[in-house]
């Protein structure tokens, strides 16, 4: 099997699924009450779009500590989201929650991952 080559942030799986969740919060968000539109659903919305935003300035900045950083800072916005989820739910305004909470635990778990390949000192001669 052959693997393709990652040449760009959007190759990134991670990427993908992060993005994908945004698209899927902003389309949750939409049916919040209106009251909720100008607090919960815009900061639901501002955290998860920080997430792929994040991930890519990570995939393109230089230098393993600056890399760290930012994927670090996708983390952070993917427990926000998680947590703001909840809230939504508990509220009453987030009808379907489970496949964003799941989710956004995959992405959790592919950021530490990636966190960790990144920390991994380059062993090549």
């Amino acid at each position: 099997m052959e693997s393709k080559r990652i040449e760009s942030f959007e190759d990134l799986v991670v990427w993908q699924k992060s993005h994908h969740l945004s698209c899927d919060i902003y389309s949750a968000t939409s049916k919040f009450p209106k009251r909720e539109q100008t607090s919960l659903a815009q900061q639901l919305r501002e955290a998860v779009a920080q997430v792929p935003v994040n991930i890519a300035f990570g995939f393109t900045i230089r230098g393993r500590k600056n890399k760290i950083y930012y994927y670090e800072a996708a983390l952070l916005s993917i427990e926000k989201v998680r947590c703001l989820v909840l809230l939504a739910k508990d509220l009453g305004h987030y009808k379907n929650p489970g496949p964003s909470l799941e989710e956004g635990l995959v992405i959790e778990k592919m950021l530490k991952r990636l966190i960790h390949s990144v920390s991994i000192p380059d062993r090549r001669p």
